[in-house]
């Protein structure tokens, strides 16, 4: 398998010992593929990480062998991804509540990172993950209700461009059977969106309103939930939206999507009431405009959003500790 990184230097000597700088240069690319198949970002880390300790457990031998070291480490990170999904869906049968990919902040705001830290090296995965509309919120959503094998298929070919002859060598399949698992993972796309939406990839993102004019919905978003003016709230929800929060049973957290715009204004208002203190603050979320929730400047919650128009319809909303590692202040070092 080639890869974007990959150089013809080389696949014209696949006897040389692959260099250090061009090993580690692999990095960003298996971070991006291993975040948009697993939605999360530590996973994907120790992913990343295991693919890296198999290398580094060959011989020098064994490791010069090889004819692209690009191609021998995305093959491995996906392979160790497809294990890691398989028994991902495992646990989340059994995980409390509903389940959200964990988000993802802009680089210049993560916490540990580059921010403030005086480091010129990038010191988190955040960092060397490239923010596009394939880490949307929508978008991981929908990849969540693919198979893993579907996912590793649809994502390898339809995101990173790979062709099928390649992606059968990761999951082990035909690349007929490759073909099929990712036009049904474009199915799943489809019916995600709604009947108006363009059909560009990635669709369930295509309905949203610019980044500058969701960044205007989401400021209105947040003046009026720290106003606690819920019939504004009500104006700015499509009267279908939807909202889904992630607790992941640590904290506290609605167990089942809350559906109406009216139904989702009482609850945040009724949240409000219940957290005084809470600052909201208007950050990146996953590439697109979001809110970030602190308390006593530690982040308890991370919303996403998804916007038609001058409407909110759907909110996910993070409040899984576990997954705020990323934005939380406690985490400094």
């Amino acid at each position: 398998m080639s890869t974007p990184s990959e150089s013809a230097h080389d696949r014209s000597e696949p006897d040389r010992e692959p260099d250090l700088s061009t090993i580690v240069g692999e990095r960003r690319q298996l971070i991006n593929l291993a975040y948009r198949l697993l939605g999360s970002l530590s996973e994907a880390e120790d992913a990343v990480q295991e693919t890296y300790t198999r290398w580094y457990a060959m011989s020098r031998e064994q490791q010069a062998a090889v004819a692209s070291p690009g191609a021998w480490l995305t093959t491995v990170a996906s392979r160790v991804c497809l294990d890691v999904l398989g028994s991902a869906r495992v646990r989340r049968e059994r995980y409390v509540g509903a389940w959200i990919p964990e988000p993802l902040p802009d680089p210049s705001e993560w916490i540990g990172g580059l921010a403030g830290t005086g480091r010129s090296e990038p010191a988190d995965p955040a960092d060397r993950i490239t923010l596009d509309e394939s880490v949307s919120m929508a978008f991981l959503v929908v990849l969540e209700s693919m198979t893993p094998a579907e996912r590793v298929a649809f994502v390898l070919h339809d995101v990173f461009r790979y062709p099928f002859a390649e992606v059968a060598e990761i999951v082990d399949r035909t690349p007929a059977a490759c073909r099929q698992l990712a036009s049904s993972g474009r199915r799943r796309i489809r019916a995600a969106r709604p009947p108006a939406a363009p059909p560009a990839l990635p669709a369930p993102a295509a309905v949203q309103a610019s980044p500058a004019a969701q960044a205007v919905l989401v400021r209105h978003f947040k003046d009026a939930w720290e106003s606690k003016d819920i019939e504004a709230l009500i104006a700015l929800l499509d009267p279908d939206a939807t909202m889904t929060a992630d607790g992941g049973g640590l904290v506290g957290a609605v167990l089942r999507p809350l559906e109406g715009g009216r139904s989702i204004a009482q609850y945040l208002i009724h949240i409000a009431g219940k957290a005084p203190g809470l600052t909201l603050l208007e950050r990146t979320v996953n590439g697109r405009p979001g809110l970030v929730a602190q308390h006593s400047g530690v982040t308890v919650t991370v919303a996403a959003f998804e916007t038609s128009g001058d409407h909110v319809t759907r909110v996910w909303a993070v409040r899984n500790p576990e997954k705020l590692r990323a934005w939380t202040g406690s985490e400094q070092t």
